[in-house]
Parts: structure tokens; sequence; C-alpha cells
């Protein structure tokens, strides 16, 4: 005989409302399901609230980087801007009325499993609130990493990391200079050419810079695209956006394929048509595969580094000094300003938070060789725990709420036979996340993530931490959970 659970309305708690949070609110809310947001900040917007820093754009599509249920009329451009991107959230939230379910300034200090079958939170206010379900949407790159650099507390200007930007530092015609060639550190020097003085960009290894087309909308266009959404459709659902995210998959789990050599040879074509000097064009030329790292999308770095007053510095650096920077061929490089564009820890998640599973499991001690979690959603002996952007999803030029809205139908189809009463807890079998993870790391290691280059894909151990098949293969996972892997039948609805 099957036992039958009674039929009880779930308490969900969300951590985090940024776009995966807010989703997961959205969604909640439409249900009419029990929910509490947790935000540790005193706004809302995730990486998009952290950072506000000159030129910050995101490189995806504006209309392609939208809830899928709530298109927008009102962009400025093809990109966006962050300040953009944070007024559509904003605009999801009070439309959808989840403003007053998300409390701010509220970090979730700890996370322990009951055996009684709940979890118990405790703030950060002291507070301790029960949860049946949570949702960990806390994002993966919100933990600045600052360089370790000898001397870097000496200097006597501002030295601020780039999530952590500092309005009041000198810039306009001042000596400025920025650490890190990834995105941010492209569109800071990009937004700051015009502005400094003197602009000099220290990186290890060039990137490969993929040429992308760049226009803004007229009121014009946006009146049409408000009058008819079918418009935005037409955008949104390109067919040539979606064949270049289908060629993108195709050339990271094929590193030989035409795929991948197209991408090359676009990145390549764009630097020798564009750098007029051959040693700075030299500077500027990857030695590595492209797409090992993140591609960088720019239409305007090249033109950028090219003006009199912007130099491009390989030589690695020796130290920091009052002064400015001390290179390791002994030149100072003087400065004013200092940017650290140097990205985030990738390997937090969740954390500082301590959560604890079944018998008192932590969750640092699981994740002591790599963060995991099984198709990036679910962990073992971690009940009815569940996360967006959690390790081991896709990464790379995608839209991430693209890849939430997946996780949640996924998420929607466990929460099922625990709102039906079939179970009480759900959680992938010991077996199946382990065999997911074998696969995962074999396929993994033959990606072009793991082609050779140093970069944030990878975990400690030098194993691509990433989705490594195609972005159909996540679609079709997403898109219908294997039930046998956490124990269950298809759920049955009890009278």
């Amino acid at each position: 005989m099957s036992i039958r659970y009674e039929r009880r309305p779930l308490r969900h708690a969300i951590i985090g409302a940024g776009m995966a949070g807010l989703l997961a609110a959205i969604k909640l809310k439409q249900a009419g399901a029990d929910f509490q947001v947790y935000e540790k900040a005193d706004r809302l917007g995730g990486t998009w609230r952290d950072n506000r820093y000159p030129g910050l754009t995101c490189d995806v599509p504006a209309h392609a980087y939208t809830y899928s249920f709530e298109p927008y009329a009102e962009w400025q451009a093809y990109y966006a801007t962050g300040e953009e991107v944070r007024t559509y959230f904003e605009h999801s939230a009070a439309k959808y009325d989840v403003v007053p379910y998300i409390r701010l300034g509220c970090e979730v200090v700890s996370c322990i499993w009951q055996e009684a079958g709940f979890w118990v939170l405790e703030l950060s206010s002291g507070e301790k609130v029960e949860a049946d379900i949570v949702i960990a949407a806390s994002g993966v790159l919100h933990h600045p990493r600052m360089p370790e650099i000898e001397g870097l507390d000496s200097f006597a200007g501002a030295a601020f990391h780039s999530a952590r930007w500092q309005d009041d530092a000198r810039i306009d015609g001042a000596r400025v200079g920025v650490v890190g060639n990834g995105s941010t550190g492209v569109q800071i020097i990009t937004a700051l050419q015009g502005r400094t003085e003197a602009l000099v960009h220290f990186q290890r290894s060039p990137q490969w810079i993929m040429p992308v087309p760049y226009f803004r909308y007229s009121e014009e266009e946006r009146a049409a695209f408000r009058r008819d959404p079918s418009l935005i459709d037409a955008i949104r659902y390109d067919k040539e956006y979606w064949a270049n995210i289908h060629r993108f998959t195709q050339a990271i789990t094929h590193v030989d394929g035409p795929e991948i050599a197209l991408i090359e040879k676009l990145c390549l074509d764009n630097l020798e048509n564009s750098i007029q000097d051959s040693a700075l064009r030299e500077k500027l030329r990857p030695n590595y595969r492209a797409a090992c790292k993140r591609l960088i999308y720019s239409w305007c770095y090249y033109d950028a580094v090219q003006q009199p007053n912007v130099t491009v510095e390989r030589e690695g650096i020796a130290r920091i000094e009052p002064e400015g920077v001390r290179l390791k061929d002994g030149r100072l490089q003087p400065l004013d300003t200092l940017v650290l564009a140097t990205g985030f820890h990738a390997d937090r998640f969740i954390r500082p938070t301590q959560v604890l599973g079944r018998e008192g499991v932590s969750l640092d001690d699981v994740w002591a060789t790599r963060p995991t979690a099984y198709y990036a959603v679910t962990i073992p002996r971690f009940p009815n725990f569940f996360m967006l952007n959690g390790p081991t999803g896709p990464v790379g030029n995608f839209s991430l709420i693209d890849i939430a809205e997946r996780q949640w139908a996924y998420i929607e189809q466990l929460l099922a036979p625990l709102r039906q009463g079939a179970v009480a807890s759900v959680e992938p079998t010991m077996a199946a996340h382990a065999d997911y993870e074998e696969r995962r790391v074999a396929a993994a290691r033959t990606t072009i993530f793991g082609s050779g280059c140093s970069s944030w894909y990878l975990d400690a151990t030098g194993v691509p931490s990433s989705w490594p098949w195609s972005y159909e293969a996540f679609a079709d996972a997403m898109a219908a959970p294997v039930m046998a892997d956490y124990g269950l039948a298809a759920a049955q609805p009890v009278a």
C-alpha cells in the first residue's frame, strides 16, 4: 500500500531577489502559493543592483533578456544598459505585485533541515522562520574576487572592485588604470576613454572579441512595440539569434567542428580589420581557443584602445605603489584611480549561508571538491531544496533568464507530488547524482572550456564546472524530470 500524506499548503522560502528569485516569486504568486523572499541587500535586482560601473551593458540582446511572459517595449537599444535592466526587474516585480513579499536587508544566515520534514532558516536579525520548500536563487557572480597584488593597500588614490563602484572616485581628466579584461573591463575601458587624461588597461591575456551590431530604437519603434507585442516576439525569437545559440553550443561541445572555426574567424577578422597598428594588434591577439573563456561581445573596444590616451599593458604587475602600478619590467604607470575588474568567486552560490541537510550533512562538505547539483537544480540529502542557476548549469553567452525559466518548469514538476500529498520530500538519489556527475565531468573535459586557458569556468581541480552538452539537451532535460531518479513514480492526485 502506498503512503499518502496530508494535502497542505506548502511554505516556500526564496533566497535572493535578483532575476531568478523574482521569477520564482512571480510564478508562486500566480499559483496562489505561500511564499516569502529574503534579500540581503536593501534593493532588489541581484547582479544588476550590485554592478553600477560606467558602460555596464547586458551582452544578450535586450528583447531576449526578458521574462517570456513579460516582453518590454521600452528598451532604448539592441543591447540594454545596466540601469535599464534594473528598471525592467523593478517594473516586473511591481507589475506582478511581489514587492510586498520581499524582505530587504534580510540575509539568510543558515538553512537547516529538520527531520520532522521542513527547513528552519535563521535570518540576520536573529529571527527563525520555517519553510517546507527552499528555492536558492542567490546567483553565481556576487562575491567579488580581489586580486592578490603586493602593495594594493598602499595605493594613494582610490582602488576598488568594479562591483563596488565609487561614484566619488577621480575619473574625469584623471589617470585611471583598469585591471582585468573580461566583459566588465572591456566595457569600463570603452566608457571611460573619452573622460580620462590617461587610461591604462592591464591584462594578462588578450580576449577574443566578437563584433556585434549596435543600434538604438527610436521612439517610433518603441511606440510600435507597445501597440503590437508581436514585433517584440519577432526580435526575441529571431531565427538567426537562435541559430547563433545553436552554433555556439556546437562550438563548445565540438572543439574541432566548423562552428568554432567560424567563431574564431569572425573574431580574428575583427582584430585584423579593426586594429591598425601591428604591435598593438599582436598585443591583442589571443593564444588560446575562442570561447575557452567567455566570449567578449563589443562593437567599440577596438576603437577605444586605439585612442591616444589609452595604453594596453601586457607586462605583468609586480606590485602596487602609492603613485601607481609597478610593472615587472621596472616601469611605473602613474595613476590617480585604480579599478579592479577582476571578477568573482564563481564557486560560492548560496554560500556563506550555512546549509545543513539530512542528518546534519553540510553543503560545504558536500562541495569540498567542487560545487555540484543534479542537473544544476537539486542535491542528494538536501530534500525540498531547489536551485536556480545552480552549479553545473549552462554558462557562456546565453540568457540566464531563459535558463532560469526552464529550470523553474522542471522544479514545478517536482513540486507537484509534494502539493498533491503523494510524497513528503523530494531529492535525487545518490546513485542518480553520481551517474550524472560522472558523465558530466567526462564530457566537460572534452569541451572548449577545457582546452587549456585559465578562466572562471574551471573548478578548483581544473574541470569545467558547466553544462557540457548542447543547449537543446538542457532544454529537453528541464522539460521532463526523470522521476525515477528521485525515487518517484508519476504523481497521482490524492482524493
